[in-house]
């Protein structure tokens, strides 16, 4: 019902759009609409989703590549400063971070309001949760498969990436498809971390049609069908993946 709502609004003229119900429109302006949400403010939009892809891809690579391996140490390793780090990743899903103090560290590191800061930051906030994907799903695997490719001379990092990293197939597809669902859509935080109109994401440029005074309504709408239609195809083909691996992990953890 909300994406009916957001797409039967997106095809009326905006007064007919400001009435906000459910109605079929009088005359039809799908054309229109979306031509205009598309060529609105030197085409915003359109690099809004450029932004936004760039961001969602190399974040992805980054929270696999390191949620996976941190994971592998985690579950692995055992000394007294296991529960410690338990406890540390638990407590980075439970506490929201901290602003202000965030850009103070971008700002003294001169990478605030850019791309690369933002997907280390994504990155940061997305690890604690893959990071106990990994791990719960980690302990499925036996550690006589780590002593006995150790045996046959296989380094750590080898171990690791030949012989682990391929039997986390079904954990990886959930976090991939989790972080890119997260990321994509993500609102608050490059409002927060990457300002400037050229650093706008997908999710920002709803603020171009609306303001103090007025709503154009039916440009807003187009703008979120726009914005929802890849995720929503996304899902629909790799939804069973996705609760195929969170299956596995919950009852193999």
């Amino acid at each position: 019902m909300p994406f009916y709502f957001a797409l039967i609004n997106s095809f009326k003229d905006q007064k007919e759009s400001s009435l906000l119900n459910l109605s079929l429109p009088s005359s039809y302006h799908i054309v229109e609409n979306y031509k205009q949400v598309l060529e609105f403010s030197d085409r915003i939009v359109a690099r809004g989703f450029i932004n936004s892809i760039i961001i969602t891809f190399f974040t992805v690579i980054g929270a696999v590549i390191v949620c996976s391996m941190a994971a592998f140490v985690l579950q692995r390793r055992e000394d007294k400063f296991s529960g410690f780090w338990s406890f540390m990743l638990l407590f980075g899903v439970i506490v929201p971070p901290a602003i202000v103090p965030t850009i103070w560290v971008l700002q003294a590191l001169h990478i605030f309001k850019t791309l690369p800061s933002m997907i280390l930051l994504e990155i940061a906030f997305y690890f604690p949760y893959a990071a106990i994907m990994y791990r719960g799903f980690m302990k499925t695997i036996p550690r006589e498969l780590d002593e006995a490719a150790v045996i046959d001379g296989c380094g750590r990092i080898r171990l690791f990436f030949q012989i682990i990293f391929p039997l986390l197939k079904p954990v990886t597809i959930t976090v991939i498809l989790l972080c890119t669902l997260t990321v994509f859509n993500d609102f608050m935080n490059p409002l927060y971390f990457l300002p400037g109109v050229k650093n706008t994401t997908a999710p920002l440029t709803l603020y171009c049609f609306t303001g103090q005074y007025y709503n154009r309504w039916n440009l807003l709408f187009a703008d979120t069908v726009l914005m929802v239609l890849p995720i929503l195809i996304l899902y629909i083909f790799l939804n069973k993946k996705l609760m195929a691996g969170m299956v596995a992990g919950a009852l193999r953890g």
